[in-house]
């Protein structure tokens, strides 16, 4: 019997065996991070201070006052921090309904909302959880509106009363899901249509006595699954959990299966910023670039928060 030393060869498999991965995988490896436009370069900003938040998406502003007018100057160039970090951060504000409205209206036409609670005028909506109201959930990613023709350009949102921990809210950069996609996945998407509808994003928490008045006001619309940005012309994937039902021209089972891949994408870290709330605070972000996720991790204390949005145009 021969003995096994240390420098004895030891036969085994000359071929690596196969190992089955699911299919439609999300796979690490270096991600695309790309916050800017092609071709356009960093430039620095003149009316406050911003400090980045990460990377890629979310930044704090500082030294601006939101309950007082804006200057052209100044608004064009919070435009433009908002076109290139997608959200931005407001510390201490402490906003009147009718100062945040008015902030909200240098973008354009406030848009209301009655599937949801109402505030102090019909273009607030009004957040309410641990408390008497209606419940509502968040606590998955998603774009707001996308059930109508014109979803929101973008929304004001400010929180009045912060549980003693969690509430968190996070956002992620759409511009980045799309980038990093497959280039298979793109030939497949570019140019589709997806729709739309509100019923299964407010089903979850109203009755049909509820929906069913809604739906002559609110009917199924279509939008492409990859949008163009109408400022920046990024592309940006645009369906999400909560309002997109299928893929024009495929097959329910084809549908689902590439939508479950697309709409994971927002889960991604990389793409994402989160940000701990504070009362007073206010957060205004893109809607059309961004999904969002309002974390629930805070019952049974209260968290108070209200919303204002910008009416926004037709997804081309």
């Amino acid at each position: 019997m021969t003995a096994v030393t240390p420098d004895t060869p030891v036969s085994g498999p000359s071929v690596l065996r196969e190992a089955r991965v699911p299919a439609d995988g999300m796979y690490e490896g270096r991600r695309t991070l790309r916050r800017l436009p092609e071709g356009t370069g960093e430039r620095p900003y003149e009316l406050f201070e911003l400090v980045p938040q990460g990377p890629l998406i979310g930044a704090e502003i500082r030294g601006v006052d939101l309950s007082r007018p804006l200057g052209p100057a100044l608004r064009e160039e919070l435009n433009r921090a908002l076109l290139e970090w997608k959200v931005l951060f407001f510390r201490g504000q402490s906003l009147t309904s009718q100062q945040q409205r008015d902030f909200a209206a240098h973008w354009g036409e406030l848009e209301t909302n009655p599937l949801l609670a109402r505030g102090s005028s019909e273009e607030v909506v009004r957040f309410d959880k641990g408390g008497s109201s209606t419940p509502t959930f968040e606590n998955v990613w998603h774009a707001d509106v996308t059930f109508r023709e014109r979803p929101a350009l973008g929304a004001v949102l400010q929180l009045h009363e912060v549980p003693p921990f969690g509430g968190d809210t996070m956002w992620a950069d759409m511009a980045a899901a799309y980038d990093n996609l497959p280039r298979t996945v793109k030939a497949r998407i570019d140019g589709a249509w997806a729709v739309h509808d509100f019923i299964p994003g407010f089903a979850r928490f109203y009755g049909p006595e509820k929906l069913i008045p809604m739906q002559e006001q609110f009917p199924p619309v279509k939008h492409p699954v990859v949008r163009t940005h109408p400022e920046t012309g990024r592309r940006m994937l645009f369906v999400n959990t909560s309002f997109t039902t299928h893929i024009e021209g495929m097959d329910r089972a084809e549908s689902d299966r590439l939508l479950s891949y697309l709409v994971r994408q927002a889960h991604v870290p990389e793409y994402q910023v989160r940000f701990r709330w504070q009362a007073g605070d206010v957060a205004f972000w893109d809607n059309r670039s961004t999904q969002h996720y309002a974390v629930d991790d805070y019952a049974p204390h209260r968290r108070v928060a209200e919303r204002v949005a910008v009416a926004g145009d037709r997804p081309f």
